[in-house]
C-alpha cells in the first residue's frame, strides 16, 4: 500500500483538484491532474464509483491493485503534483498486473507527469 504521506485525507482535500485540474480520458480510467507547488511530494487518491462496481471488496481490490502499482513505480512520478485516478470501466478486475500496469503507465506519461518513456509493447515477443 502506498504510504499515507502520499495520499489524500477526506473529501475537502479533492476540493481544489476537481475545481482546478486537467482530466485526461483513457479506455479504462481518467486521470486528474493539477500541479501543487506548496507540497515536496505528489499525493494520489483512486476514485471508484458504486455505479462502476457494485460490491465494496471488489472496489477495494481494484483501489489495492492501483495503489501497489503506483508504490512500485513511484519514483517515476513527478513531484509537486495532486493525481486522481478514476476507474469507470469493471474491465479493470480481471486485468492482469502487467496489463494494469502499461494502463497506468501509459495514461501517467499522457498526462505529463512520467519522468520515463513507457516501454513499446513488442507483439512478435509475445
Amino acid at each position: 500500500m502506498l504510504s499515507a504521506k502520499y495520499r489524500f485525507h477526506g473529501h475537502a482535500a479533492l476540493k481544489y483538484i476537481f475545481g482546478h485540474g486537467r482530466t485526461y480520458r483513457f479506455k479504462f480510467m481518467s486521470v486528474r491532474v493539477a500541479a501543487n507547488p506548496r507540497r515536496q511530494a505528489s499525493r494520489v487518491a483512486i476514485v471508484i464509483s458504486k455505479k462502476v462496481i457494485k460490491a465494496s471488496p471488489k472496489r477495494n481490490r481494484v483501489r489495492r491493485r492501483v495503489y501497489e502499482v503506483l508504490r512500485q513505480e513511484w519514483n517515476n512520478i513527478k513531484p509537486g503534483h495532486d493525481i486522481v485516478l478514476g476507474v469507470y470501466d469493471p474491465a479493470i478486475l480481471l486485468m492482469t498486473h502487467e496489463e494494469l500496469v502499461q494502463e497506468i503507465e501509459k495514461a501517467l506519461h499522457q498526462a505529463g507527469i512520467w519522468t520515463s518513456v513507457p516501454e513499446p509493447v513488442d507483439a512478435a515477443a509475445e
